[in-house]
């Protein structure tokens, strides 16, 4: 009798895993020089976004990162290359011209879980706003959430009631400045947006 050799069946697909946290690497790959610089140094009209962000107990975040939308103050929303350039002749960062208005920021928190954004005032129409997604450790997702500025109609805030519409809003503070902390849960919960 001959001895028939057979092949092995292929394995069965691995079934997809659910999300898993990860991180905090974002320390090593995310952030760039200058992220926190969306407004050209010395603009007039130039603003500072700074806070907290905070877990569940109120305790500091010191490795979340941070990514930061806007609308140029003209209200437009095309922004401009330049916030992740690189050189074409060394491939080294190169960032933005120094001039530009890009309307993308992204900021690592400190060891004290403090960010700080320098940009111009956002001209959405109705209530200014910037908006904001976070990266943290514990997240399975990425969050986001909008910092309003100044005063004026908006449909998600008039939606919300008093105590949570609250969590949208920056309070300003001298020197053109405008102190924004993120709740990432418990007491006074930061209001996070759900995207389709």
């Amino acid at each position: 009798m001959t001895a028939v050799e057979s092949t092995p069946a292929p394995p069965a697909p691995l079934p997809p895993t659910p999300s898993h946290t990860v991180g905090p690497f974002y320390g090593y790959a995310l952030p760039f020089p200058g992220g926190e610089r969306i407004a050209p140094d010395g603009h007039p009209e130039r603003i500072t976004l700074h806070g907290y962000v905070l877990d569940g107990a109120g305790e500091p975040v010191p490795d979340a990162l941070l990514e930061f939308w806007q609308a140029a103050p003209d209200g437009s929303l095309a922004g401009a290359p330049g916030s992740l350039r690189r050189d074409p002749v060394t491939g080294g960062y190169l960032g933005r011209d120094g001039t530009g208005f890009t309307g993308f920021g992204r900021v690592a928190t400190d060891a004290d879980g403090h960010y700080a954004l320098h940009t111009l005032p956002p001209g959405n129409p109705g209530r200014p706003h910037i908006s904001v997604c976070v990266f943290a450790r514990g997240l399975l997702h990425h969050l986001y959430t909008r910092a309003y500025l100044g005063d004026g109609p908006d449909p998600l805030l008039d939606r919300l009631p008093a105590d949570r519409r609250a969590t949208l809003i920056a309070a300003e503070e001298p020197h053109r400045t405008h102190r924004f902390d993120i709740r990432l849960q418990g007491e006074c919960e930061t209001v996070f947006l759900e995207f389709p």
